[in-house]
């Protein structure tokens, strides 16, 4: 038996106003080298300066992932040629990164699992090639847009672990708002290493690399591969190679290079930029800001009785996670609170396609809903109508009530005289109930209730009403 362990580099584009050491915009477009500049380009003569707003996203990324900053922003050389990088060198981070020793724990399977980070880095990204058969075309766009890497420890011991450690990685970019980590815009990619070692040994076995993953899906497939085509070699006797390899559209992975040593980059410090000490006040009014994060918020659903699926949901995104806990703050029942924000909210933002920050019910709004409900005021299928109306309306829905007077009727007199007329217009059916004994008629009468009065008429109060005169002319009939 094979123990897996893998590792993962994990690249982001951070969301700044212009790239990282040059004035270009940072916008994604599909018009070939429309954002660029001459630091882009590596023209001669050119000096990088270092994007404030990204170093700031960088250190406060390195923080939510419980890493330690360090005591100044250095920037180091790696010396390289490739098409793709025209200055023959790419400004990154190996002696000062912007974190280290950090970790975040992810939920698998009902369980904590915490992924170990090695390092976080700030750097910039390469242009882009595309390749056709006689000739490659270069696209600078991308060229320079600063990009974090994220380094974890050769912790992870399944798909299942990596993809979701993925998905929490670039929920946590959301929760701070440094990335949109749109893996379809190359947003947000990552390199897999994998290896397997026999259980009960302390020596990793020979690593393989799969570089570019830009889909989570596709980062399943390739390990699920690998390992599976790792154990059969391993199985016959046979070794692994050490290599780059890519994963294809039929989801199995194919070598590109051998990788026999560690390329030596020749690193030294970056000498056109000067390092920026960091204050411990700085780092501590920067840490200040950071949010109370995904998994926290789940776990802490979780202990108010929220189902898990529900803490899930709420949790996801920080927007729809801010607005309920605003609901709760005004001390609404949190059950209810539950049903309206995942059902009645969301549902709007779907229906309509928008954002809460587009959505005209604010939290307090919705709460004095909620508290009606909870007082019995309303029902809570006429409080979710009376909420729709007033998105609608884009108007206050407990203002709304008081206009319209869409109170629920409770009083038992107002009740009985609109059933005993809704009886009195409809004795066939009544007659079902006193001679047949056809249950289904009580269902009809609520019905008709609820329809006569606007579903203003209290539910259960209503049942009940019904279901008392129903028996009442049963046991008149019978005389």
């Amino acid at each position: 038996m094979y123990k897996v362990v893998i590792g993962l580099e994990v690249h982001c584009e951070l969301e700044t106003k212009a790239k990282n050491f040059s004035s270009a915009p940072n916008t994604f477009s599909q018009i070939p080298n429309e954002n660029v500049a001459p630091v882009d380009l590596g023209l001669p003569g050119i000096l990088p300066v270092p994007n404030k707003e990204a170093c700031r996203k960088a250190l406060l990324t390195a923080q939510a992932l419980n890493c330690t900053n360090p005591d100044e922003v250095l920037f180091d050389r790696k010396n390289y040629f490739y098409a793709d990088l025209p200055k023959g060198y790419q400004i990154t981070q190996v002696t000062k990164p912007m974190g280290i020793n950090g970790y975040l724990d992810i939920m698998v399977d009902g369980k904590i699992k915490r992924v170990d980070i090695h390092q976080l880095h700030l750097e910039e990204d390469t242009a882009s090639l595309e390749h056709h058969p006689k000739y490659s075309l270069i696209d600078y766009n991308r060229s320079g847009i600063p990009l974090i890497e994220i380094v974890t420890e050769p912790c992870i011991e399944s798909a299942d672990e990596a993809v979701t450690f993925l998905e929490d990685l670039r929920d946590v970019f959301l929760y701070l708002g440094v990335s949109e980590a749109k893996s379809n815009y190359g947003q947000m990619r990552c390199d897999v290493n994998i290896s397997l070692m026999e259980e009960g040994s302390d020596k990793l076995g020979t690593k393989v690399e799969m570089k570019n993953i830009n889909a989570f899906n596709n980062v399943r497939a390739a390990i699920e591969y690998e390992i599976k085509r790792q154990s059969e070699l391993l199985e016959r006797g046979e070794k692994i190679v050490q290599e780059t390899r890519r994963i294809a559209e039929d989801g199995k992975t194919y070598s590109m290079r051998e990788k026999v040593d560690a390329v030596d980059y020749k690193y030294f410090v970056e000498p056109n930029i000067p390092p920026v000490s960091l204050s411990k006040e700085y780092l501590d009014e920067l840490r200040s800001t950071l949010p109370e994060l995904k998994l926290s918020r789940y776990l802490k659903y979780t202990q108010l009785g929220i189902s898990s699926e529900d803490s899930a949901t709420l949790s996801k995104e920080r927007s729809i996670s801010d607005y309920f806990e605003e609901v709760l703050s005004y001390g609404s029942d949190v059950e209810l609170s539950v049903n309206f924000v995942i059902t009645a909210i969301l549902s709007t933002l779907n229906k309509l396609e928008i954002s809460l920050n587009d959505l005209f019910i604010t939290p307090k709004m919705l709460s004095g809903v909620v508290d009606l409900v909870s007082k019995g005021d309303i029902s809570l299928d006429h409080g979710k109508k009376i909420l729709y109306k007033a998105i609608d309306e884009k108007m206050d829905p407990v203002e709304l009530i008081e206009k319209e007077g869409l109170h629920q009727i409770n009083d038992e007199g107002e009740l009985l005289k609109l059933i005993t007329e809704i009886m009195d217009e409809n004795g066939e059916i009544v007659r079902q109930y006193v001679e047949d004994g056809n249950m289904s008629a009580i269902n009809f009468f609520i019905g008709q209730t609820m329809k006569r009065s606007n579903r203003q008429a209290n539910p259960n109060k209503s049942k009940e009403i019904i279901i008392s005169e129903l028996e009442r002319r049963k046991n008149n009939a019978g005389k």
